[in-house]
Protein backbone atom coordinates (compact mmCIF):
# COMPACT_ATOMS: atom_id res chain seq x y z
CA UNK A 1 0.00 0.00 0.00
CA UNK A 2 2.50 2.69 0.74
CA UNK A 3 6.18 3.32 -0.81
CA UNK A 4 8.49 4.15 2.00
CA UNK A 5 11.80 5.40 2.02
CA UNK A 6 14.26 5.66 4.73
CA UNK A 7 17.52 7.41 5.18
CA UNK A 8 21.08 6.32 4.31
CA UNK A 9 24.31 7.50 6.10
CA UNK A 10 24.41 8.70 9.40
CA UNK A 11 20.81 8.38 10.51
CA UNK A 12 21.03 4.67 8.86
CA UNK A 13 21.49 2.69 11.63
CA UNK A 14 19.44 4.58 14.28
CA UNK A 15 16.55 4.33 11.83
CA UNK A 16 16.60 0.85 11.01
CA UNK A 17 17.32 0.24 15.11
CA UNK A 18 13.88 2.16 15.16
CA UNK A 19 11.65 -0.38 13.00
CA UNK A 20 13.44 -3.21 14.28
CA UNK A 21 11.97 -2.09 17.82
CA UNK A 22 8.70 -1.39 16.30
CA UNK A 23 8.13 -4.54 14.92
CA UNK A 24 8.87 -3.29 11.59
CA UNK A 25 12.01 -4.92 11.14
CA UNK A 26 13.65 -4.47 7.29
CA UNK A 27 15.22 -7.01 5.64
CA UNK A 28 17.58 -6.56 2.80
CA UNK A 29 19.92 -8.78 1.37
CA UNK A 30 23.17 -6.90 2.50
CA UNK A 31 24.31 -3.25 4.35
CA UNK A 32 24.56 -1.06 0.61
CA UNK A 33 21.60 -2.49 -0.86
CA UNK A 34 19.46 0.26 -1.60
CA UNK A 35 16.44 -2.05 -2.00
CA UNK A 36 14.53 -3.16 0.84
CA UNK A 37 11.65 -4.83 2.50
CA UNK A 38 9.27 -4.67 5.51
CA UNK A 39 7.01 -7.70 5.97
CA UNK A 40 3.57 -5.88 6.89
CA UNK A 41 0.91 -5.45 4.74
CA UNK A 42 0.79 -1.49 4.87
CA UNK A 43 4.07 -1.59 3.48
CA UNK A 44 4.32 -2.20 -0.47
CA UNK A 45 8.21 -0.98 -0.95
CA UNK A 46 11.15 0.74 0.67
CA UNK A 47 14.03 2.29 -0.43
CA UNK A 48 16.59 3.34 1.62
CA UNK A 49 18.49 6.62 -0.22
CA UNK A 50 20.12 9.81 1.13
CA UNK A 51 18.04 12.38 3.31
CA UNK A 52 19.13 15.20 1.28
CA UNK A 53 16.99 13.36 -1.75
CA UNK A 54 13.77 12.50 0.90
CA UNK A 55 12.11 15.55 1.02
CA UNK A 56 12.30 16.09 -3.04
CA UNK A 57 11.31 12.44 -4.29
CA UNK A 58 8.17 12.48 -1.47
CA UNK A 59 6.94 15.68 -2.59
CA UNK A 60 7.16 14.67 -6.19
CA UNK A 61 5.20 11.63 -5.29
CA UNK A 62 8.03 8.65 -6.04
CA UNK A 63 7.14 7.76 -2.18
CA UNK A 64 4.09 8.03 -0.15
CA UNK A 65 5.94 8.23 3.09
CA UNK A 66 9.85 8.98 4.69
CA UNK A 67 11.94 9.58 7.13
CA UNK A 68 14.38 12.93 7.03
CA UNK A 69 15.24 15.66 8.92
CA UNK A 70 13.27 19.17 9.14
CA UNK A 71 16.87 20.50 8.02
CA UNK A 72 16.64 18.99 4.64
CA UNK A 73 13.15 19.69 4.13
CA UNK A 74 14.05 23.62 4.90
CA UNK A 75 16.51 22.94 2.85
CA UNK A 76 15.27 21.88 -0.20
CA UNK A 77 11.95 24.01 0.27
CA UNK A 78 9.63 20.73 -0.41
CA UNK A 79 6.05 20.92 0.22
CA UNK A 80 5.30 17.39 1.98
CA UNK A 81 3.15 16.97 5.03
CA UNK A 82 4.60 16.36 8.61
CA UNK A 83 2.83 13.55 10.44
CA UNK A 84 5.18 14.12 13.71
CA UNK A 85 8.41 14.12 15.15
CA UNK A 86 10.59 11.24 15.79
CA UNK A 87 12.69 11.86 18.67
CA UNK A 88 15.95 10.29 17.56
CA UNK A 89 19.50 11.37 16.21
CA UNK A 90 22.74 9.80 15.07
CA UNK A 91 23.79 9.42 18.91
CA UNK A 92 20.97 11.00 20.97
CA UNK A 93 17.56 11.78 21.42
CA UNK A 94 18.47 14.99 21.24
CA UNK A 95 17.35 17.47 18.05
CA UNK A 96 20.43 18.58 15.43
CA UNK A 97 21.17 21.90 15.03
CA UNK A 98 22.14 23.66 12.25
CA UNK A 99 24.67 26.73 13.37
CA UNK A 100 27.06 29.04 11.55
CA UNK A 101 30.53 28.74 14.06
CA UNK A 102 33.36 31.01 13.18
CA UNK A 103 37.32 30.18 14.81
CA UNK A 104 37.45 30.08 18.23
CA UNK A 105 39.55 33.03 18.96
CA UNK A 106 37.76 35.19 16.26
CA UNK A 107 35.95 38.25 18.11
CA UNK A 108 32.94 37.38 16.52
CA UNK A 109 30.11 36.32 18.81
CA UNK A 110 27.14 36.87 17.19
CA UNK A 111 25.87 36.93 13.82
CA UNK A 112 25.67 40.76 13.85
CA UNK A 113 29.37 40.92 13.82
CA UNK A 114 29.98 39.12 10.72
CA UNK A 115 30.44 42.06 9.06
CA UNK A 116 33.77 42.79 10.45
CA UNK A 117 35.43 39.54 8.61
CA UNK A 118 35.30 41.06 5.52
CA UNK A 119 36.22 44.58 6.35
CA UNK A 120 38.35 46.25 3.47
CA UNK A 121 37.73 42.94 1.52
CA UNK A 122 35.24 42.62 -1.57
CA UNK A 123 33.41 39.28 -2.50
CA UNK A 124 31.68 39.62 1.25
CA UNK A 125 31.35 36.40 3.65
CA UNK A 126 32.97 33.24 2.67
CA UNK A 127 30.64 30.97 3.64
CA UNK A 128 31.15 26.93 3.39
CA UNK A 129 28.18 25.05 3.83
CA UNK A 130 25.94 21.76 2.89
CA UNK A 131 23.25 23.64 2.99
CA UNK A 132 23.48 26.55 1.01
CA UNK A 133 19.65 28.15 0.76
CA UNK A 134 19.15 28.22 4.49
CA UNK A 135 22.09 30.30 4.83
CA UNK A 136 21.97 31.72 2.09
CA UNK A 137 18.41 32.82 3.65
CA UNK A 138 19.21 33.28 7.27
CA UNK A 139 22.04 35.71 6.06
CA UNK A 140 20.02 37.96 3.68
CA UNK A 141 17.98 37.73 7.12
CA UNK A 142 20.80 39.41 8.86
CA UNK A 143 21.68 41.65 6.30
CA UNK A 144 24.80 40.15 5.73
CA UNK A 145 26.55 39.83 2.14
CA UNK A 146 28.19 36.55 1.25
CA UNK A 147 29.32 34.15 -1.15
CA UNK A 148 28.16 30.59 -0.26
CA UNK A 149 29.70 27.61 -1.52
CA UNK A 150 28.71 24.19 -1.51
CA UNK A 151 30.48 21.88 0.91
CA UNK A 152 30.58 18.16 0.09
CA UNK A 153 31.99 17.03 3.17
CA UNK A 154 34.47 18.01 5.90
CA UNK A 155 33.28 21.22 6.12
CA UNK A 156 34.57 22.53 9.51
CA UNK A 157 38.28 21.94 8.01
CA UNK A 158 37.82 24.69 5.86
CA UNK A 159 38.05 27.54 7.92
CA UNK A 160 40.39 29.70 7.99
CA UNK A 161 42.13 29.34 4.64
CA UNK A 162 39.43 28.34 2.12
CA UNK A 163 36.07 30.00 4.00
CA UNK A 164 35.67 32.69 7.36
CA UNK A 165 33.16 30.47 8.66
CA UNK A 166 30.91 27.47 8.58
CA UNK A 167 27.67 26.44 8.07
CA UNK A 168 27.31 22.93 9.90
CA UNK A 169 24.79 20.71 11.66
CA UNK A 170 25.67 19.32 15.18
CA UNK A 171 24.25 17.44 17.95
CA UNK A 172 26.50 18.18 20.90
CA UNK A 173 28.89 20.73 19.20
CA UNK A 174 32.29 18.18 20.11
CA UNK A 175 33.48 18.37 17.06
CA UNK A 176 33.55 21.87 15.85
CA UNK A 177 35.10 22.45 19.62
CA UNK A 178 37.49 20.20 18.47
CA UNK A 179 38.23 21.80 14.55
CA UNK A 180 38.90 24.63 16.54
CA UNK A 181 35.39 26.76 15.95
CA UNK A 182 32.57 28.26 18.32
CA UNK A 183 28.89 28.47 17.51
CA UNK A 184 27.86 32.44 16.51
CA UNK A 185 24.27 31.29 15.55
CA UNK A 186 21.71 29.30 14.73
CA UNK A 187 19.58 28.56 11.86
CA UNK A 188 17.48 25.67 12.71
CA UNK A 189 16.88 23.19 15.27
CA UNK A 190 16.05 19.85 13.22
CA UNK A 191 14.29 16.60 14.67
CA UNK A 192 13.67 13.65 12.94
CA UNK A 193 10.30 13.38 11.26
CA UNK A 194 7.79 11.52 9.31
CA UNK A 195 6.54 12.53 6.24
CA UNK A 196 4.31 12.18 3.44
CA UNK A 197 3.18 13.29 0.29
CA UNK A 198 0.27 15.75 0.36
CA UNK A 199 -1.50 13.60 -1.99
CA UNK A 200 -1.25 10.63 -0.42
CA UNK A 201 -1.90 12.00 3.12
CA UNK A 202 -5.36 13.16 1.48
CA UNK A 203 -6.14 9.33 0.72
CA UNK A 204 -8.05 8.10 3.95
CA UNK A 205 -7.19 4.21 3.03
CA UNK A 206 -3.07 5.70 3.18
CA UNK A 207 -3.80 7.66 5.82
CA UNK A 208 -4.58 5.43 8.50
CA UNK A 209 -1.88 3.02 7.40
CA UNK A 210 0.36 5.82 7.64
CA UNK A 211 -1.07 7.19 11.21
CA UNK A 212 -0.44 3.47 12.46
CA UNK A 213 2.59 3.30 11.65
CA UNK A 214 3.38 6.34 13.50
CA UNK A 215 2.25 4.99 16.68
CA UNK A 216 4.36 1.91 16.56
CA UNK A 217 7.31 4.24 16.24
CA UNK A 218 6.70 7.01 18.37
CA UNK A 219 5.72 4.06 20.89
CA UNK A 220 9.00 2.49 20.44
CA UNK A 221 10.66 5.60 21.25
CA UNK A 222 8.72 6.34 24.11
CA UNK A 223 9.24 2.82 25.76
CA UNK A 224 13.57 3.14 25.13
CA UNK A 225 14.08 4.79 28.46
CA UNK A 226 11.19 3.69 30.37
CA UNK A 227 10.74 0.20 32.30
CA UNK A 228 7.75 -1.38 34.56
CA UNK A 229 8.30 -1.93 38.19
CA UNK A 230 5.80 -4.40 39.59
CA UNK A 231 6.33 -4.91 43.71
CA UNK A 232 3.93 -6.43 46.45
CA UNK A 233 3.66 -4.08 49.70
CA UNK A 234 1.24 -4.92 52.85
CA UNK A 235 -1.94 -2.18 53.53
CA UNK A 236 0.52 -0.40 56.04
CA UNK A 237 3.53 -0.05 53.99
CA UNK A 238 1.43 1.09 50.88
CA UNK A 239 1.11 4.86 51.59
CA UNK A 240 4.60 4.92 51.80
CA UNK A 241 5.75 3.31 48.50
CA UNK A 242 2.86 4.97 46.59
CA UNK A 243 5.04 8.50 47.33
CA UNK A 244 8.17 6.78 46.88
CA UNK A 245 7.11 5.64 43.03
CA UNK A 246 7.46 8.53 40.04
CA UNK A 247 4.62 7.80 37.22
CA UNK A 248 3.36 8.62 34.30
CA UNK A 249 -0.16 8.44 35.54
CA UNK A 250 -1.33 7.17 38.82
CA UNK A 251 0.20 3.51 39.83
CA UNK A 252 -2.04 0.19 39.25
CA UNK A 253 -2.89 -0.57 42.96
CA UNK A 254 -4.34 -4.39 43.10
CA UNK A 255 -5.41 -6.03 46.30
CA UNK A 256 -3.92 -9.99 46.73
CA UNK A 257 -5.95 -12.61 46.58
CA UNK A 258 -6.52 -13.41 50.59
CA UNK A 259 -6.50 -9.58 51.46
CA UNK A 260 -2.63 -10.59 52.37
CA UNK A 261 -1.68 -7.28 50.72
CA UNK A 262 -1.66 -5.05 47.61
CA UNK A 263 0.40 -5.49 44.00
CA UNK A 264 1.65 -1.98 42.53
CA UNK A 265 2.57 -1.42 38.74
CA UNK A 266 3.83 1.07 37.09
CA UNK A 267 5.93 2.69 34.49
CA UNK A 268 9.26 4.49 36.08
CA UNK A 269 12.43 6.10 33.59
CA UNK A 270 15.13 3.34 33.52
CA UNK A 271 17.26 6.54 34.95
CA UNK A 272 15.76 6.03 38.13
CA UNK A 273 15.93 2.37 38.83
CA UNK A 274 19.41 1.88 40.44
CA UNK A 275 17.89 4.56 43.12
CA UNK A 276 14.49 3.71 43.58
CA UNK A 277 14.60 -0.11 43.95
CA UNK A 278 16.33 -0.05 46.77
CA UNK A 279 14.32 2.86 48.46
CA UNK A 280 11.10 0.68 47.62
CA UNK A 281 12.72 -1.97 49.60
CA UNK A 282 13.10 0.02 52.83
CA UNK A 283 9.73 1.49 52.54
CA UNK A 284 8.43 -2.37 52.80
CA UNK A 285 8.20 -3.54 49.41
CA UNK A 286 9.20 -7.15 48.87
CA UNK A 287 8.97 -9.53 45.48
CA UNK A 288 9.87 -6.30 43.08
CA UNK A 289 10.02 -6.62 39.41
CA UNK A 290 11.45 -4.87 37.06
CA UNK A 291 10.66 -5.33 33.21
CA UNK A 292 11.55 -3.98 29.50
CA UNK A 293 9.43 -2.55 27.86
CA UNK A 294 9.24 -2.53 24.04
CA UNK A 295 6.18 0.15 22.94
CA UNK A 296 4.47 2.54 24.75
CA UNK A 297 1.05 4.05 23.14
CA UNK A 298 -0.74 6.72 24.53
Amino acid sequence: MLRLVLPKGSLERATLDLFAAADLGVNRSSDVDYRASVDDPRIEEVRILRPQEIPLYVADGLFDIGITGRDWVEERGSKVTSLGILRYSKVTANPIRVVLAVPVDSPVVSVADLAALTSGRSGGLRVSTEYPQLTRRYLEEHRVAAEVSLSYGATEAKVPDIADCVVEITETGRALRAAGLKIVGTLLVSHTELIANPASWADPVKRHAMEQLLTLLQGALEARDKVLVKLNVSAGQLPGVIDQLPSLRSPTVSELFGGGGFAVETVVPKSEINTLIPALKDRGATDIIELALSKIVH
